[in-house]
């Protein structure tokens, strides 16, 4: 469904990400976990065409969208859902939902508001309320919401966990491997590296701006230098009796 080769973005005279490649199946869950500043969020952002691509290519189920504005990936069915859920906090939260269907007919846009208050009940109980006033937890159902408004082939998924309590962690991971079971593609962005790897099918790990391994996401959980790197000897158990075929890059 998606293919990235030799991305490279640039801050002025700073390369954020270098010559990275990786695609994503249709219908898998694909993780790129890696630590603060590695280049992650840059990476969706290019995606998504929220920042210029310096180098390389982006192609979208065989089209090239490398040049191609937001709106018209978003046409396309790329939709991304930003680390820190930056949700309309002086507009309510039916309006936010609103707005995450703007390019939709009404009678569309009110049957999914419908369906996402079913998925989410605590949306319909605070419809009317300012989303500034929602919990971290509530905030984060409701970005997730807003995005599967536009009704997405490709979820762009930047630090869900972020900022929220472990059983509120637990419910948000629950919530992607639903829409997951319901078929949608998704790229996970993530520093909980176990949970995203347990929920992913492959993974991709980030360094200073460039993929440093990759592999399945069991082959990943079993690679000694991402288990004392980002998973915690702790979670050693979780990977036994899983090869080690992870490829250093």
């Amino acid at each position: 469904m998606l293919d990235v080769s030799g991305l490279t973005v640039s801050y002025g005279h700073v390369e954020a990400v270098r010559e990275v490649s990786f695609h994503v199946d249709q219908g898998a869950i694909v993780s790129l976990v890696g630590p603060n500043g590695a280049g992650k969020t840059t990476i969706l952002n290019a995606i998504s065409g929220v920042v210029p691509v310096a180098l390389g290519s982006i192609r979208f189920q065989g089209r090239d969208i490398t040049h191609a504005s937001p709106h018209r990936r978003v046409a396309e069915g790329i939709v991304q859902i930003p680390e820190g859920r930056l949700v309309l906090a002086n507009m309510t939260v039916e309006e936010n939902l609103e707005l995450g269907a703007y390019r939709r007919s009404p009678r569309e846009v009110r049957a999914d508001i419908a369906a996402m208050e079913k998925r989410f009940p605590i949306l319909a109980e605070r419809r009317k309320a300012l989303a500034g006033t929602l919990s971290g937890g509530e905030q984060q159902m409701l970005a997730i919401a807003r995005g599967l408004m536009a009704r997405p082939k490709l979820l762009l998924l930047d630090e869900p966990s972020l900022g929220l309590a472990p059983l509120l962690v637990q419910s948000i991971f629950e919530i992607v491997g639903e829409l997951h079971s319901e078929g949608l593609t998704i790229l996970l962005v993530e520093q909980n590296a176990h949970q995203a790897l347990l929920i992913s099918s492959f993974g991709y790990v980030i360094e200073s701006g460039k993929i440093v391994l990759d592999g399945s996401a069991k082959e990943l959980m079993a690679e000694e230098a991402v288990v004392d790197y980002y998973l915690g000897q702790v979670q050693v158990s979780d990977a036994t009796d899983c090869p080690t075929n992870a490829t250093p890059r």
